[in-house]
């Protein structure tokens, strides 16, 4: 489920695109993933479940205050909708319209309606089970691509040798894109922390886990499988390109574009009811996540305190109704941008380094007071924003890759956190609640060895493809 919500049309899209236009270099934001997720199985998920969270905004609510907690969840319905929900809903009407030339206004509604339906009717549970399916379905029509694009290209060793460049995963520091530097010791690290380990819609399932280790199991197998995600998304993109470079106008539609010229025509049905069914997967579950947060953080304590559960459920498949009709709404602006891909992330950036760092200075520093948190994610917005508009101001070959102000305005916020907490730190260190005291630190020697041989793995990609 954890793969499945991941995985999307804005992965088979958007990085297929990157594929075909930058090469295996975005990859790296499969494969730092990787490790991101062996952070978050050993460090954050144990605090987590130590401390009874059912919400991540919950954590800062009882490290901080409800204004914290209210920020937060302030920001992540905005981008839910606006950013990645519109997004997929947008690559998946992509892909609809490619392959079958239908509109584009009613590829998202239908796929927008439906996705909406079943989140409404069947909850989380209903999420979870259809994650397992649909994710699996969707990697096994991956692979299937795959295959049959190597031979239509005509084997491996043709590939590598067709694709030159494309295949280098360490691009130089000062690349405008995937500098090196940003994605092993810089920005990289940001959107990877705030997306795994703090991202309600992904983290939602490890905080349903029945027990610590189960938790890290599923955790650890979500990153083992994101190791191979790249062969089975960006090969693609580069197979396009190798095949197709001069027909392909748009990046965009290279993995829509390939299924078309690759699948036979009853394959390309399945592959794309597989495609349909990811998009489902991601959508259901944000939708879901955005509907938890809308009740439990807007609704009940502003709106209606003394709200019953029963009332509460029938609020949340009201906002899902309503986040359906917004996600629709914007999903044609997403469009008007060069890159699905670049679109989600530089976006994203707008909040990610705040609520990193009031996560993680939280997690290590007992007397960081609440202004200190809640001006750091307030401020994320104005420093990135405008360092994003200083880029614009630069020539084409002067820009900066926005990982690298990423990383400046996370130190920013960070200096912030620490200036404001030496001059008025709390007058007692904050100590977190524990709920369920039988939730220790301790590893098994299976998460151990687990965490161990995917850290070597990850190493090992990067020298193959270096």
């Amino acid at each position: 489920s954890l793969i499945a919500s991941n995985i999307s049309s804005e992965h088979f899209i958007g990085m297929s695109g990157k594929g075909f236009s930058l090469g295996l270099a975005i990859a790296s934001y499969e494969w730092m993933a990787a490790v991101t997720l062996i952070i978050v199985a050993l460090f954050f998920l144990p605090k987590f479940l130590r401390s009874g969270i059912y919400t991540i905004p919950e954590f800062l609510e009882y490290r901080y205050n409800r204004t914290a907690r209210t920020i937060m969840a302030g920001y992540m319905l905005v981008f839910y909708i606006f950013v990645t929900l519109a997004t997929v809903l947008y690559s998946g009407a992509l892909a609809i319209n490619s392959i079958f030339e239908v509109d584009m206004q009613i590829a998202i509604w239908v796929i927008g309606i439906i996705a909406g339906a079943y989140t409404v009717y069947g909850g989380l549970k209903a999420v979870v089970w259809s994650d397992l399916i649909q994710g699996a379905a969707l990697l096994i029509g991956g692979l299937i691509v795959v295959v049959l694009g190597l031979e239509k290209v005509g084997g491996f060793d043709k590939f590598v040798e067709m694709s030159g460049d494309k295949l280098h995963t360490v691009l130089p520091w000062d690349h405008p894109e995937m500098p090196w530097v940003a994605v092993f010791i810089g920005g990289l690290w940001l959107p990877n922390i705030f997306y795994w380990g703090l991202n309600q819609f992904i983290t939602q399932r490890t905080l349903g886990a029945k027990n610590i280790e189960e938790g890290q199991k599923g955790i650890l197998f979500g990153a083992t499988m994101k190791l191979l995600i790249p062969i089975i998304v960006v090969f693609p993109g580069i197979m396009a390109y190798e095949l197709y470079g001069d027909e392909i106008t748009k990046a965009d539609t290279a993995y829509p574009y390939l299924l078309q010229q690759v699948l036979p025509t009853g394959l390309l049905g399945v592959m794309f009811a597989a495609l349909f069914g990811a998009v489902m997967s991601t959508l259901d579950s944000m939708l879901n996540s955005a509907a938890t947060i809308f009740t439990m953080y807007i609704y009940k304590p502003f709106v209606k305190p003394d709200a019953e559960p029963k009332q509460l459920i029938k609020v949340g498949r009201i906002a899902t109704i309503a986040f359906v009709i917004f996600g629709c709404l914007w999903a044609p602006i997403v469009g008007s941008f060069d890159s699905l891909y670049d679109y989600i992330q530089k976006f994203w950036g707008l909040i990610q380094s705040g609520i990193v760092a009031a996560f993680v200075f939280g997690l290590l520093w007992k007397r960081v007071p609440p202004a200190a948190a809640i001006g750091a994610m307030i401020l994320n917005v104005p420093v990135y924003g405008a360092c994003l508009l200083f880029d614009e101001f630069l020539p084409e070959e002067s820009k900066i890759a926005f990982l690298h102000y990423m990383a400046i305005t996370f130190i920013i916020l960070s200096l912030y956190v620490v200036v404001v907490t030496l001059v008025k730190p709390l007058k007692e260190p904050k100590v977190m609640p524990v709920r369920d005291a039988s939730i220790t630190y301790k590893r098994s020697p299976l998460i151990t060895i687990w965490s161990i041989l995917v850290f070597v793995a990850t190493a090992a990609l990067y020298i193959i493809f270096w």
